[in-house]
């Protein structure tokens, strides 16, 4: 696949769309956080490949299948359509937190899939990574991307808790907001 110019990582649940303690199980249960579509919209207008990784341990722990993540995302797909934009792809890991994988964040296994898909050298391009939870932040910076922290999902109480290395991490209210002040500085320099 070719490398996009541009591209840029964000986490689903607490980024995208509102975040439940109980799991999003269905796509009834998937609402999306006001401004996080049109913001998607906007990173594609501007030239923006999005990807999104995510863990999913409910299919591990039983509470949905990978067919209705599938439906749940189809979802997404659909909603984003009608604003006009979209998500190149989905990197998810289905595994539980006891689970040895690779891919679950705070590893950076998705990152790196991604990496790979896209033909990216984050050591030379670092792009931007968007979670509101520890360990979108580590998995980032393990891989050598740009981490960003968002106010919504677990967002607020992360920020209380940022360890000294990524005490430097932006932080913004929402994605809107993030993904508005990322653009402006884009216009004014050439961003990978």
């Amino acid at each position: 696949m070719v490398s996009p110019k541009k591209l840029i990582i964000l986490d689903r649940d607490g980024v995208i769309n509102f975040d439940s303690q109980h799991f999003i199980k269905t796509p009834e249960e998937w609402i999306p956080i006001p401004g996080s579509l049109e913001a998607i919209t906007e990173l594609n207008r501007a030239g923006f490949t999005v990807v999104v990784a995510t863990n999913q341990s409910g299919i591990a722990r039983g509470l949905f299948t990978r067919t209705t993540l599938e439906h749940i995302h189809q979802k997404i797909i659909a909603e984003l359509a009608l604003k006009g934009g979209k998500i190149d792809g989905f990197y998810i890991c289905p595994h539980g937190p006891l689970e040895a994988c690779a891919c679950r964040k705070p590893k950076p296994g998705l990152i790196h899939q991604i990496a790979k898909t896209y033909d990216l050298n984050l050591k030379k391009n670092p792009v931007y990574c968007i979670g509101d939870s520890l360990r979108d932040l580590e998995a980032a910076t393990a891989a050598f991307c740009i981490p960003i922290l968002v106010g919504t999902g677990n967002g607020q109480k992360t920020r209380a808790m940022l360890s000294d290395s990524l005490q430097h991490t932006r932080f913004f209210l929402d994605l809107n907001i993030a993904i508005k002040t990322l653009l402006q500085e884009t216009d004014h320099h050439d961003v990978h």
